[in-house]
């Protein structure tokens, strides 16, 4: 038994249901009828001797160590993405270092990479009016994009919160997405980002409203033919997905990073179905992994009792305010046992409450996705003790 608070402040007792095994789960190639990315987190160094303004610290055995363990179960790792702080405590310095090892690590297991090229080393300029020039963003974009595509990693190309400030209409991003498209040596991930997990990206693709920006990334697509593998989608919107799907040119894939739709998304329909790149699959790479194997073998009913039951633990881990999702993430893996600690680069460990948390590891109980529930209860009840809870 173990003693959670609830919103309220309360205290209550709960019994861990005490399942385990699904976080450890069978181990497998990748999946045949889907293409899976989990974003990854990275682990911070506890013992550096940093601010949350400083430089990230990286404990990069650990940090290589869980990406091996998503490989292992056959899913591909998207880097340096959001879900690895980036922007929020990890810079492009770091970035470019984890993408480096990162890379090389993939290639030792044969594991797939995919990595986020962005324009986060230009300096902050204050103002939107004092915005960089479209020339200096689509350099430091380009800059970014031959850092990836050097290393042999598949590129994608992030949004950028330098284009949103500077940017005046739909032609500009034209502009900088078809300078970056002609000069990618192989087919690159388009990423629209929405506000919900970066407010400096609200009017992406040139305007507020959301049919017209639409209109405008697809143009930017179909008119790079053979440049585009695929776009990803984080607008935690089934339906708006599901039409700008529908309306991808041949060959273009969707992945989908809606982080509480996905089971229905992944599966699809008559008309189509959408790939995956979660930052939720960082803890569900397990289940996630088991999910689109039973899809493979033909069992779309054993994909979704699988996967379905993990929706209510995404959609409280990515509940507003969104870009805090990272937190609880982290707070998994360290249950899990894949990291000895609950730090987090830049200290955002404190990002969300003590009940917020609980109510994560009472989720991830119930679904049986710690590999070891006793190691999972007994870290549950430091943190809780730290917190004042005994």
């Amino acid at each position: 038994m173990i003693r959670l608070p609830d919103s309220s402040g309360r205290l209550r007792a709960y019994t861990p249901v005490g399942k385990g095994g699904h976080g450890a789960g069978a181990q497998g190639p990748a999946p045949r009828s889907r293409t899976v990315f989990a974003a990854a987190h990275v682990v911070a160094d506890p013992l550096a001797d940093t601010t949350p303004e400083g430089p990230a610290a990286v404990d990069w055995d650990a940090t290589l160590a869980f990406r091996r363990h998503l490989w292992a179960h056959g899913l591909g790792v998207a880097e340096a993405m959001d879900t690895a702080q980036r922007g929020m405590g990890l810079d492009w310095e770091g970035a470019a270092e984890l993408i480096r090892r990162s890379a090389a690590e993939a290639r030792a297991v044969g594991g797939r990479i995919a990595c986020g090229a962005g324009t986060d080393h230009l300096p902050a300029t204050g103002q939107p009016a004092a915005g960089h020039t479209l020339a200096a963003i689509t350099a430091a974009y380009g800059e970014q994009l031959h850092t990836v595509e050097e290393t042999g990693a598949q590129a994608i190309l992030m949004a950028s919160r330098a284009l949103a400030a500077t940017a005046r209409g739909p032609e500009d991003y034209e502009q900088v997405y078809g300078a970056l498209l002609a000069q990618a040596e192989r087919p690159v991930i388009l990423h629209w980002l929405g506000p919900m997990f970066d407010p400096a990206l609200a009017g992406y693709w040139g305007s507020q409203d959301l049919d017209t920006a639409t209109d405008t990334f697809l143009r930017v697509v179909a008119a790079h033919p053979g440049r585009v593998d695929g776009v990803k989608v984080s607008l935690l919107d089934a339906g708006r997905e599901v039409a700008l799907r529908r309306r991808l040119p041949e060959g273009v894939r969707c992945y989908t990073g809606d982080d509480f739709h996905y089971p229905e998304l992944i599966e699809g329909d008559a008309q189509g179905h959408s790939d995956a790149l979660l930052g939720v699959f960082d803890p569900l790479a397990p289940l996630a992994a088991q999910a689109v194997r039973q899809l493979d073998a033909g069992g779309a009913g054993g994909f979704r009792a699988t996967l379905d039951p993990t929706v209510p633990l995404a959609r409280h881990l990515f509940q507003e305010p969104t870009r805090y999702y990272k937190t609880g993430v982290v707070l998994l893996a360290w249950l899990a046992g894949h990291q000895e600690h609950f730090t987090m680069v830049g200290g955002l460990q404190s990002a969300r409450s003590l009940p917020h948390l609980a109510r994560a590891y009472e989720l991830a109980d119930g679904i049986g996705l710690f590999p070891d529930p006793e190691l999972a209860q007994a870290r549950m009840k430091q943190l809780l003790a730290v917190h004042g809870v005994h």
